[in-house]
């Protein structure tokens, strides 16, 4: 089912969950393991993230270098099916510029509709590694809105190859991402709401936010989309904070604020177990306050601590 119908057709909040795919040598049990005690709250859908390949350089014999593109996650595709068998839920696999060409990007989109997958999470990506910009892969996409397009173009029976004739449509739920706190590359929050407004007029169907801690900064964000005339569901997502070193990290790799009561009470703590209760303490706050104001979905990023999302998604539940 798609996402977007299962908001339209929920009575209540929806609970889903944000994983990583194996590392590429790994099987799946550990990611089955991570799932498992989170099934219990039965899921609307499982997103699970991609991140580009990056290159390295290898040394040859004679003592020059060779270039190597290499994928520490492959297999989001399969990923996203083995779920779906396991556990008879809906995923959603994200789906980035960074990496690809538009020729590889329809063969993944081919794929997933093969595997009855009808959900997407449309995002252009991180720069790669050791990169301080944004490139795209030549002859691939640079904006999400880009890629989007090609989404929506394959719903309409465009494929890349103008000559197919009787070209089946294909059906993707699309969701993008949106940013309470704006997209640290753009200049201001009224730039940041214009490109979202864009990619929601090319046929997003929904929305899921950046993780946010400050619950007043997602609704002024919804409110401020709203008078944009952006009119589809926005989903929060929420994150526990489990250890000190997140106080400096996430504020650096994700751009964001961390309330100075959150920070000062995570100061005080002497171990990660201390930590862990003040985050799971704060995310049932900010998931009960969500919850009661009505949002469609509460969207949790589990990577690493499921344990902590479960003991959270319990108490509300």
């Amino acid at each position: 089912m798609k996402v977007i119908d299962h908001i339209k057709q929920a009575k209540e909040t929806l609970i889903s969950f944000e994983v990583l795919p194996p590392l590429k040598g790994k099987g799946i049990e550990a990611l089955y393991k991570h799932l498992d005690p989170l099934m219990e709250f039965k899921p609307s859908f499982i997103n699970v993230t991609y991140h580009r390949s990056e290159h390295i350089f290898k040394k040859r014999a004679d003592g020059s270098f060779e270039k190597v593109v290499i994928r520490k996650r492959p297999g989001t595709e399969s990923i996203c099916a083995a779920i779906m068998n396991k556990y008879n839920v809906d995923t959603v696999p994200h789906l980035i510029c960074g990496g690809f060409n538009i020729n590889e990007t329809e063969d993944a989109l081919i794929n997933l509709r093969y595997l009855g997958i009808d959900n997407v999470l449309v995002l252009r990506g991180d720069a790669a590694k050791n990169e301080t910009t944004f490139d795209a892969e030549p002859g691939g996409h640079r904006y999400a809105s880009e890629l989007l397009k090609q989404v929506t173009n394959l719903n309409a029976g465009i494929y890349l190859e103008e000559d197919l004739k009787s070209t089946q449509k294909t059906e993707f739920c699309i969701g993008v991402a949106g940013y309470p706190e704006k997209h640290f590359e753009a200049p201001n929050m009224q730039t940041d709401l214009r490109y979202l407004k864009e990619k929601v007029d090319c046929g997003a169907d929904y929305i899921v936010t950046q993780m946010f801690f400050d619950n007043e900064k997602f609704y002024a964000f919804v409110k401020s989309c709203r008078e944009a005339g952006i009119t589809v569901p926005i989903i929060p997502g929420l994150k526990p904070i489990y250890n000190k070193k997140q106080l400096t990290v996430l504020p650096k790799t994700f751009h964001i604020d961390l309330p100075a009561e959150l920070a000062n009470e995570v100061l005080k703590c002497k171990t990660d177990l201390e930590v862990e209760e003040i985050g799971k303490e704060w995310l049932l706050a900010q998931s009960k306050d969500l919850k009661k104001n009505g949002v469609p979905v509460l969207h949790y990023y589990t990577l690493g601590k499921p344990h902590m999302v479960a003991d959270v998604v319990r108490q509300l539940l």
